[in-house]
Parts: structure tokens; sequence; C-alpha cells
């Protein structure tokens, strides 16, 4: 495999999709060598039936207003592949989706699903739809819609959705209603579903759990720990909020939070009743988080502003997709931080990777730190199998085993000679030869 001439010929095919390209060229760089000394995947065409997905639905999502005015959006889902197991990945709702976001994050699940050792595909859809100043009735209508077309092509052994961006335990109910009405069937075909109607606790939590559940096992091979470590988080939605909890547990304290108007800094911790706070910003649809320092006046707001001019220990990304550039890493290395973790999809740019392994600084990426959200929806279905229920403990601790087994497969892949390890390359590399070997046993497809 030549990895120049390979994007060559992707960037030819799908021009202007910059999202997904950055993905598949991270990918191509990090397995090129392991590749190239397997020429099974060569002439199998691994690579090429890799890097596209199995089929894309696109489809019109027309919905009704509270004033009667009907709306169209576009929906879409991504069926990237299905050698290991259902495709497994997120709907997201939100202005910015586009075909080349959704490609990106269908690409990126292949990889992360595999990493969790459960039997799950890689996929991913959503729409361009603003959840942002509608009501519950005009979610409802739009969720409703959208499912009238998805429905046929998803089913629990098939093509299992989740919730991602703007998707949440209100929508997932909506959407999983219309299901069930059509399908005629109770299933556990989506994941994040009530407690009350087949969920799994800790659900809401899990990706930010796992984030820092492998920013643990990272501090532990400089025995390092939590305890004491000053930590700076984005955003403030599910993945924040459940790294949050889980780094107040383990002794160390968050000081940043972040939206699209800005970041808070909170030099006190953000824990408590301030985490609680935000749960209840959040279901505002404010989408901002400057309030916090009305509500918290020891908090500073910074306006316009992201959180990693912050000097932290431990920064954890948690809202979206190249959102961490290489002056925010070339800060965070200025000012002593010395670990960082993905909780969100690819939320460093490559030059900020870039800066961050030259200067040797612990990183997980996502497809690693972010496969806590998926290996507890992957629990879920396992839940939904048996028609039984785990405690919080029993998730908790099914959770935490898979993200040190994630941890150990990017340590044995992707340790150089001088013992530094490169856990981009580790997470590539042990999350394709899994996929790439089952898809060798199964023929061409």
């Amino acid at each position: 495999m030549n990895v120049e001439k390979m994007m060559n010929a992707l960037e030819a095919k799908h021009p202007g999709e910059v999202e997904y390209l950055q993905a598949v060229h991270e990918v191509l760089e990090s397995i090129e060598e392991i590749y190239n000394a397997n020429p099974q995947f060569e002439s199998a065409g691994i690579i090429e039936r890799l890097v596209e997905p199995d089929r894309i639905l696109t489809f019109k999502v027309p919905w009704v207003d509270d004033n009667g005015k009907v709306h169209v959006n576009l929906g879409y889902r991504v069926q990237f592949n299905g050698a290991i197991g259902p495709y497994k990945g997120g709907l997201r709702f939100h202005p910015s989706v586009n075909l080349s976001i959704l490609k990106f994050l269908g690409f990126e699940q292949i990889f992360k699903n595999s990493l969790t050792s459960l039997p799950l595909g890689g996929g991913k859809g959503g729409s361009d739809f603003d959840a942002k100043g509608k009501s519950d009735t005009e979610i409802m209508r739009f969720c409703q819609s959208f499912m009238m077309e998805l429905w046929r092509l998803i089913g629990p052994d098939t093509d299992v959705p989740a919730g991602d961006i703007g998707v949440g335990g209100r929508e997932i109910g909506f959407l999983y209603g219309m299901y069930k009405k059509l399908a005629r069937e109770h299933t556990g075909v989506l994941t994040g579903k009530g407690l009350n109607w087949g969920g799994s606790l800790i659900r809401p939590e899990a990706t930010g759990f796992g984030a820092v559940y492998f920013a643990k096992e990272m501090l532990a091979t400089k025995g390092e720990s939590f305890e004491g470590k000053k930590v700076a988080l984005s955003g403030f939605g599910n993945v924040a909020w459940g790294a949050a909890i889980k780094v107040n547990e383990l002794g160390g304290k968050v000081v940043t939070i972040s939206g699209p108007d800005g970041y808070i800094y909170d030099e006190e911790g953000i824990s408590g009743d301030k985490i609680e706070y935000l749960l209840e910003l959040r279901a505002s649809n404010q989408d901002i988080v400057k309030p916090y320092s009305y509500e918290f006046p020891n908090a500073k707001f910074y306006a316009g502003k992201r959180p990693w001019e912050v000097a932290v220990d431990v920064a954890i990304p948690c809202a979206t997709q190249n959102e961490l550039g290489k002056e925010d890493a070339e800060t965070l290395v200025k000012n002593g931080c010395m670990a960082i973790a993905e909780g969100a999809n690819m939320p460093c740019t490559p030059e900020a990777v870039e800066v961050i392994h030259d200067n040797k600084l612990l990183f997980a990426p996502g497809k690693a730190a972010n496969a806590g959200g998926v290996a507890t929806s992957g629990l879920e279905m396992s839940q939904n199998s048996l028609k039984f229920s785990w405690s919080r403990e029993e998730v908790d601790e099914k959770l935490h085993t898979i993200m040190v087994n994630i941890h150990k497969a990017c340590v044995e892949h992707g340790k150089d000679a001088e013992g530094y390890v490169d856990y981009v390359k580790g997470a590539n590399i042990a999350g394709f030869l899994k996929v790439a070997n089952a898809m060798l046993d199964q023929g061409v497809l």
C-alpha cells in the first residue's frame, strides 16, 4: 500500500470531504507498515474495501412545526463495515451534519467498536435538524418522520443506532416508539433507551467514564494517578458530565467546561451541585455556559475562547471534531500538561497531534478513549438479549475492564523501542487487524 497514492485517489473520488479524508489518512499512516508486511491484505483488497462504506442511505425528512408550517431536513445512515457484527453507531442531529462528517464518524466507529472486543460493526447517521428552540412535540414529529424512512434498514442483528450530539434520551424515546409501532416488535434496536424500557444504567455517563478510565491507565504507566490533578474539560454534554463525575471520584479536580459561547474556569473545582447545575443548564436548550458564572460567582467566563489556555495536568476534549489545534497543543505543553485523552471524536487536529507526539505527552485518540459509550451500548444490547438488567456497579465494572483491555491492546501495538507508546498507532493497528482478518475469513463481499 502506498498511502500517498491511496489518498490522492480518494481525494479525487470524494472531493471536499475533509473530515472523512482526515480520518482515513490517520489510519492509513498508522497501519502502512503492518499492512505491507501481510501480503494477504493487499491481495484481498482490504484497504480499498475498508475505506468505502457498505452503503449510504440519504433521505428527506418532512415534518410540521407547531404553527402548521412544513419543513424538510436531510437524513442519513452510513453503514460502513459489518465484518464483525451488526452496524453500530450513533445518530447526530445538528445543523453541521453532512456526509463527510458522518463518513468520518462511521469510519472511526469501525476501529472503536473493534477495540471493545464486542461483536459490533461500524456505522453512523443523523440529520441537519436543529433542535434548538423546538418544542417537544416538534422534535417528536421530526423523530417520527426520520424513523419512518430508517426503520426498514435497522434491527437488533442488522444495525443498532444510538444517540450522539442532539440525540439524547428524549429523542431515542420518540425514535423507538415509532420503530416499535412500524416493526410491531419490542427489541434492542436502539441503545440509550430509558431505564424503564430496556436501557442500561450509566449509559449516558459511559463515554466520559471510559475516557477517564483510559487516561487513568495512561497515567499509571508513569506512576501517576488522578489524585490531586487539575483537569480541563471542553463541552458540557453527556461526555463532559460523565468525565467530571469520574475525575472527581478518582481524586482529581475539574476546572473548566465550555460551550459555543466560551468557557468557564472554576478554580474551586466543578463537582457536586455544580455538576447537577450543568445538567439543568443543558436541559434548558440554551447551548451556552455563561449562566454558570451567574450561579457560581467565583467562576470566571471567557467569551469566545477555548479552555486549553488554562494550566492543567490533564486535558480531555469532549465537544466536537478539530476543536484543539496546534497553538492549543503548544500552550498545553508549555503549561505542563502531561496527558490528553480525546473524549470526543477526533477533537485534536493532525497538527495538534504532531505537537503532542513531538513532546512525548501521553495521548489517547478518540477511537480508544471514546469507546466507553459504544462499549456500554454493547452491554445494553446484551442485557436486552438476556431480558435482564445489571446493576450500576456491574455495568461500571464491565466498562472498566473493557477500557483496561483497550489500553493493553494499544500498548501492545504502539510501544516503540524506546518505550514510548504511540496510542494512535496502537489503537489503529489493534482495531484494524481484527476487522481485516474477519474480512479475509468471509471472502470478497
